[in-house]
């Protein structure tokens, strides 16, 4: 490890990576640390992406390619259930990925484009001259190394200590934290080529249950709860526990992961002077599904895009990187956040009644693709009963 670089990427994640990767390719000296022992593992998520926003940055292979999904079902709290099939839903069907793979593959391709990367390698404080950020103290293996850069990538994740100690307020309130769990599971009966969703106050208090194959027999079965919903007896653990006791119950469980995901706004600014922030450490996961591979790839390829023309003009500052926070928030991206934000906060606030009913709903609708935007015009046509609790959506539709 050099004590010198154009860039340093903080994170190992696919955010990182394509920041990593997207600056090598342009002649950078660039630095990518990961603090785990090793790329992709432990699984952080249910490992789902639509085709078309994974093709954005690289073709598919087989070799990171579970399972290739081509319907969503979704269940309502009385068990009613509806199925989108591959015309009518679009976006919402793609690939359940093995992330450990996947993930390495991206490392992989920052390395052969002339990053160098470490694991267990942990930035453990932003070296900061004059208020700016001018890289970081990186302990690997007992020992501590003062490593300079030119400017820095916050890709930490939704933890995002380093952001938070270089001075950005990253605090996610509890309300707007999903408390997750999931099981790797073999030996249930499932559609190997269908992604479920199931909805309810007594399922998944302000979130949701999923089942995401991942071949015959093996899914990602999960389960997200709001934060303030969670507590002795009644964690995100314990719902899934009831959960897969009545769906699957001769299935085995072979790998248990536990965590978070911000469901927020994302951060008010996401570039400081020498420092940009991306992907979850950003808070850029969909507010609604708390996906975020596509967000954290296409803000990690941003800002190293930002910052490769910030050092040509030899300008890092925090103005000079604010085109990578604005392009962002104006992007597709940007406003799918805002826009889902909006239906979040209705949605976790509805009874089990109205979550029927809108599933019901949904099933009589006519739609050429399914979109969170056209769902909403056409669920206010179908059940205008439904108005009043999604009123404040108007503003998107």
């Amino acid at each position: 490890m050099k004590r010198q670089y154009d860039m340093l990427v903080i994170g190992g994640g696919p955010g990182g990576a394509l920041a990593a990767k997207t600056a090598a390719e342009k002649g950078l000296s660039v630095c990518l640390v990961e603090k785990r022992p090793a790329i992709g593992a432990p699984v952080r998520c249910a490992e789902g992406i639509g085709k078309e926003l994974l093709t954005d940055f690289i073709p598919p292979d087989p070799k990171w390619i579970a399972t290739d999904i081509e319907r969503a079902e979704l269940v309502a709290p009385d068990d009613f259930s509806m199925v989108l099939e591959p015309k009518m839903a679009g976006s919402e069907v793609g690939y359940v990925l093995d992330r450990k793979v996947f993930d390495r593959e991206l490392v992989w391709k920052a390395a052969e484009a002339g990053a160098e990367t470490y694991v267990k390698a942990r930035a453990t404080a932003p070296i900061m001259r004059n208020g700016a950020v001018a890289g970081a103290v990186i302990e690997q293996h007992g020992k501590m190394y003062d490593v300079d850069a030119k400017i820095t990538i916050a890709a930490d994740g939704i933890e995002s200590k380093f952001a938070k100690w270089a001075g950005i307020d990253t605090t996610v309130p509890l309300r707007e934290i999903e408390s997750c769990a999931q099981y790797l599971m073999t030996g249930i009966d499932i559609d190997a080529q269908m992604t479920s969703f199931y909805l309810g106050n007594d399922v998944a208090p302000a979130g949701y249950v999923w089942v995401f194959p991942k071949g015959k027999g093996l899914a990602n079965v999960g389960i997200g709860i709001g934060g303030s919903k969670s507590g002795a007896g009644h964690r995100a653990k314990d719902y899934l526990d009831r959960f897969v006791k009545r769906k699957f119950p001769d299935g085995k469980c072979i790998e248990l992961i536990v965590g978070g995901v911000s469901v927020c706004k994302p951060l008010s600014c996401t570039v400081a002077d020498n420092m940009l922030i991306v992907g979850d450490a950003a808070r850029v996961s969909d507010p609604i599904t708390g996906g975020g591979i596509y967000n954290a790839m296409y803000t990690g390829r941003l800002a190293a895009e930002t910052a490769i023309e910030a050092l040509e003009k030899g300008d890092t500052r925090k103005a000079a990187l604010l085109p990578y926070d604005t392009t962002w928030r104006s992007s597709t991206l940007g406003k799918a956040l805002e826009r889902n934000y909006a239906v979040k906060e209705v949605f976790v606030g509805l009874s089990d009644e109205k979550l029927n009913a809108i599933v019901h709903s949904i099933s009589k609708i006519n739609l050429e693709e399914f979109s969170t935007l056209t769902l909403i015009t056409e669920l206010i046509k179908a059940n205008p009963s439904l108005l009043l609790e999604l009123r404040h959506l108007k503003a998107f539709l």
